[in-house]
């Protein structure tokens, strides 16, 4: 029987730009998704919540940090992402997370390892530049998001990071 894991998170950083929602996406180093083109994800540690676990991934990964200026909102996006990993016989289970930025902030990918470049994907695009239909789907939830703020949808999945 395939085991269960729910030890990750994805997040997806937005910006906004001249109307359009446009998505980050790094490319990794490592295999076995080498060359591919992925929003920031990694593993929750012991002890940490998948929000606490977004929160540090930001700051390894790209260098975004709770309380930068740059940092404009965070949200939990309600669709989990569930999918099979034949290689490790496990389905897993990932929560996605959504972190609107400045339109002019970029990441700093100086401390890390992980990937080796990085683009803007728009919202109209999404469908060519996320290789997994299940991030395709959380791109078209985070528009949606950010389109309704204000709204009792928006408002109930908005989280404040800092406490």
């Amino acid at each position: 029987m395939p085991s269960i894991r729910a030890d990750l998170v994805d997040v997806y950083v937005a910006r906004e730009r001249e109307g359009v929602v446009e998505f980050l996406q790094l490319r990794r180093t490592a295999e076995p998704m080498a060359g591919t083109w992925q929003p920031v994800m990694g593993h929750i540690e012991a002890g940490e919540s998948a929000v606490q676990a977004a929160v540090r991934e930001l700051s390894e990964e790209v260098g975004l940090r709770v309380g930068d200026s740059a940092w404009l909102g965070f949200w939990q996006l309600e669709e989990v992402h569930p999918y099979f990993v034949a290689a490790l016989d496990a389905l897993v289970l990932s929560p996605r997370l959504l972190v609107l930025v400045d339109e002019l902030w970029g990441p700093d990918l100086s401390g890390d390892n992980a990937h080796d470049g990085h683009r803007w994907a728009g919202a109209a695009d999404v469908c060519e530049a996320f290789m997994w239909p299940g991030q395709r789907r959380a791109c078209d939830e985070a528009v949606q998001v950010l389109a309704t703020r204000g709204s009792l949808l928006e408002r109930a999945l908005r989280l404040r990071p800092g406490g």
